[in-house]
């Protein structure tokens, strides 16, 4: 049908230059996440380009893009892709046409065919909307605030898994108390400069943190025999400001507070290098703020080797002997401060080293692992990282929609969700572990993974807090405030990532049922997994939200201590997630505590948790909701029986330690369930409560200026109160002017007459004596005395006594040569309204007030 056409088709073909561009144009935005070899020959459009050099582009990839130079060719090459605008007629033929049909010029991009082109096209899936990763691209770095240095090396460790269980340590009663040295004994080998000082706040971020040369803060080794221990914590989630040398082995440790507060020092993750074997040193960490632990009951620090993850793939374990937590002795008459010491020996010579609070999981570990998702075609179908809003500093905190495809809108809209997140509190790294079983299993082709995405909407946020996390910050955002206790706030630019958390659960509340809501965390002073509730106060739904946790502790019976559980819902506890989503409508939700120590319970009974134990818990999440959402109600009726026993006992107990008794068959469902149980044992919210810190900076100087500006006036508040003062002032300022009036009359003119006092005048009485004044005024006289003439009362007290019948708005003015009368051919024009005043007591007004003129009118 086209010959020309055809003929050209005939060379090598290339790829189109405006399909290229928009395929790196949609996939940078992610909109196309397919790789262009991925397309079958149907979906690809090509066309012939010249290829010479002067007609190319450089795309946002590097790549070259060939472009036509001749306008006619052009033409020539589109013109038939114009022929469906000539009308039906055309569109028919040329659809009937085989050659049409096959040529990939005419060919839609929002149609599939099959092999044989014969068979009604099929349209496109959409393309996916708010994509963030692309294959090709590198991983976004992580956004610092400008006050902190960090290095350029990339710290990476292996996941391994002991071979053997990790036991508590046991303590024998002879562990060493280090007394306290400080730096003013000893040396110091490692010092942050750039921490922010305190009541400094948040301003900006940027990607590798505070501009210029990284300074070198550890000691200059003096030779090959020196044995300094090289510090550093100047990168991902690293957390220590200052090591000081007490002693050839020996060191003491400071931990950095939370940035932008004096507070929250548990979290420690540092890099020693230049070590020496079979030597066993001690460190000392000084400034621990709670008062309790898990070191003091066997909880064992971690390690790391690199040599021996090189050399022999063993990753973290347990190390540390004399383990011992105490208070320490220096006491600076602030909070108190306590000690954690313990002993080991390095491995190798010249080794570098890592020690953490717990097995550490970065933010850029985060961004490995979704990318591998992305780079699944089978998980990709499935799972779809989003971006759900920016942190402060500008790094992307990431939601998950997992679900499998619906076939109907009617078995889309009747799939409920779940909700989970983790690392609202960045120290925990505890609740990224468990999140990263949960994601693992979910993803997997397991049937029951499977089941669980055909029947729910997992809503996944794995890290809620990616600014404290990149700092190495414990419990707080770079707003130096607790997050968990802030899902209340309408303060979306100082929280965005509770407030955008919140909102999407609002969202997705509205558009069907969220069975579950679950935010992993860590717990510093209990053992084994728990998790806090909310007691229901429906009796439909009565023991309900207890099903689950219960379900849980038979599905994991040696890391889950049912007993360990909570369900009180405390005043300072409103402002956590638990508690916010429960009051928005969702029964079961849940605070999952994950120890940082191991497990009291089975046969894990002693043992440290490995990575692998927290991963399980995330399998058993997704195992105890499908026993939760059986349709077999079998296990959740014996649940709920189970649970109304044990309420009884509990119950029973309780009366029993107050000595009474109680008919438990009768009236044990009438006791509400917040009188039995006891308060949590979580952490103080009052530390991190109030506003960011940047508006508290505001807050502090604007009550201090409005502190000031009440001070240098008070504002009267009623009319009267006004009026009194003014009059006040005016007679004080009218004594002043008395006290100066013999010195001005001393150096007068004798021959200046004097006019008789003010207090002598008087008011003419009757209507004729007006008229006669008034007519003197045309000649020029006038009627008033001059100022010379005014006697007032020498004591205050007269005047004051001498009260006006009305109350003036403004004082009068004075003429600057006060001294003088009035010129005799220059007539006085004063207004007539000078100082109102009520009608029936004009005349004796104007005869006590004393004014400087005096009028009566008829």
């Amino acid at each position: 049908m086209f010959p020309a056409l055809e003929t050209e088709l005939k060379p090598e073909t290339l790829s189109d230059p405006y399909e290229d561009f928009m395929h790196h144009h949609l996939q940078y935005y992610g909109y196309f996440k397919a790789q262009k070899g991925n397309l079958s020959s149907s979906a690809t459009h090509q066309c012939v380009w010249k290829t010479s050099p002067r007609y190319t582009l450089n795309g946002s990839y590097g790549e070259r893009d060939d472009l036509i130079s001749d306008t006619l060719e052009k033409e020539s090459f589109l013109w038939p892709t114009c022929l469906p605008s000539t009308g039906h007629a055309q569109i028919d033929a040329v659809g009937k046409d085989p050659l049409m049909l096959s040529s990939p010029l005419l060919r839609s991009r929002q149609l599939l065919y099959d092999d044989l082109d014969e068979v009604n096209p099929r349209l496109r899936e959409p393309r996916e909307l708010f994509s963030f990763f692309s294959s090709r691209g590198p991983l976004q770095a992580p956004k610092w605030p400008i006050e902190c240095e960090v290095i350029k090396e990339n710290i990476h460790h292996i996941e391994w898994v002991p071979p053997e269980p990790e036991y508590f340590y046991q303590p024998t009663g002879d562990e060493k108390e280090p007394e306290i040295v400080g730096e003013e004994q000893g040396t110091v080998v490692y010092q942050l400069d750039s921490v922010p000082t305190e009541g400094a706040y948040f301003t900006s971020s940027r990607i590798g943190g505070k501009r210029g040369i990284i300074k070198e803060l550890a000691v200059t080794l003096q030779g090959p025999e020196d044995n300094t221990l090289l510090f550093e914590s100047r990168f991902e989630s690293g957390n220590l400001q200052k090591a000081v040398r007490v002693g050839v082995y020996e060191y003491e440790l400071t931990l950095r507070t939370d940035l932008y507060t004096d507070k929250h020092t548990q979290w420690f993750y540092f890099r020693v290098q230049n070590t020496r074997k079979e030597v066993t040193y001690r460190f000392t960490i000084v400034n621990l703020l709670k008062p309790k632990s898990l070191y003091a009951v066997g909880m064992k620090p971690l390690m790391y080797s690199q040599l021996d993850a090189t050399t022999y793939n063993v990753g973290w374990r347990r190390e540390g002997h004399e383990i011992k937590y105490y208070k320490n002795s220096a006491d600076d008459g602030q909070q108190p401060l306590y000690c954690l010491t313990w002993t080991v020996q390095f491995p190798h010579d010249q080794d570098t080293c890592f020690f953490a609070h717990f097995y550490p999981y970065t933010y850029t570990d985060l961004q490995c692992y979704l990318l591998s998702i992305v780079n699944n075609p089978i998980q990709s179908q499935f799972c779809k990282p989003r971006a759900l809003c920016r942190s402060l500093a500008g790094n992307t905190v990431y939601l998950l929609t997992i679900t499998n495809p619906s076939r109907t809108p009617q078995e889309a809209a009747a799939k409920k969700a779940v909700v989970l997140s983790a690392r609202v509190h960045p120290g925990e790294s505890n609740g990224s572990w468990i999140m990263r079983g949960f994601l693992d299993f979910i993803l997997s082709n397991s049937p029951d993974a499977q089941l669980l995405r055909d029947i729910f909407v997992f809503k996944v946020i794995p890290m809620l807090n990616p600014d404290g996390v990149i700092v190495g910050n414990y419990r707080c955002s770079l707003a130096g405030r607790d997050l968990n206790r802030h899902y209340k706030t309408v303060l979306k630019d100082s929280f965005p990532c509770i407030w955008y958390t919140k909102n999407m659960i609002k969202r997705l509340l509205e558009e069907r049922e969220v069975l579950l809501y679950c935010d992993f965390h860590g717990h510093s002073r209990k053992n084994n997994i728990f998790l806090y509730g909310c007691n229901s106060n429906s009796r439909k739904h009565w023991l309900h939200e207890r099903v689950f946790p219960l379900m849980l502790s038979k599905n994991a019976p040696d890391k889950f201590s049912f007993d360990s559980c909570n369900f009180k819902v405390q005043k300072c506890k409103e402002g956590t997630g638990r508690v916010v989503m429960w009051r928005m409508g969702v029964i079961n939700s849940y605070t999952i505590e994950s120890t940082f120590g191991g497990s009291t319970l089975g046969s894990k009974r002693d043992t440290h948790f490995t990575v692998e134990d927290l991963k399980s818990l995330g399998y058993h999440v997704c195992d105890t909701i499908l026993d939760f959402c059986d349709p077999d109600q079998t296990k959740y009726t014996q649940c709920l029986q189970e649970l109304k026993e044990l309420l009884q006992q509990e119950i029973h107990k309780k009366f029993s330690n107050f000595g009474q008794d109680v008919d438990l068959e009768a009236s044990w469902s009438d006791i509400p369930l917040s009188d039995i149980e006891s308060s949590t044992s979580g952490s103080d919210s009052s530390l991190s409560d109030g506003l960011p810190a940047h508006l508290l900076n505001i807050a502090n100087e604007l009550n201090q200026k409005m502190l000031l500006k009440k001070a240098k006036k008070k504002r009267l508040q009623t009319r009267k109160q006004r009026n009194e003062q003014y009059q006040k002032n005016y007679l004080m300022r009218e004594l002043k002017l008395a006290e100066d009036t013999p010195t001005q009359l001393s150096g007068r003119d004798k021959s200046t007459s004097l006019e008789p006092p003010l207090t002598s005048l008087v008011l003419p009485k009757n209507k004729e004596t007006v008229q006669t004044q008034l007519s003197g005024r045309n000649k020029g006289t006038s009627l008033e005395p001059p100022l010379t003439s005014l006697v007032l009362p020498k004591n205050k007290e007269t005047v004051q006594s001498k009260k006006p019948g009305f109350t003036a708005s403004c004082s009068p003015k004075r003429s600057t040569n006060s001294g003088l009368g009035p010129a005799p051919d220059v007539k006085a024009n004063w207004p007539r309204t000078r100082y109102p005043a009520p009608r029936k007591e004009r005349s004796a007004v104007a005869a006590v007030y004393p004014s400087l003129h005096i009028y009566t009118y008829p």
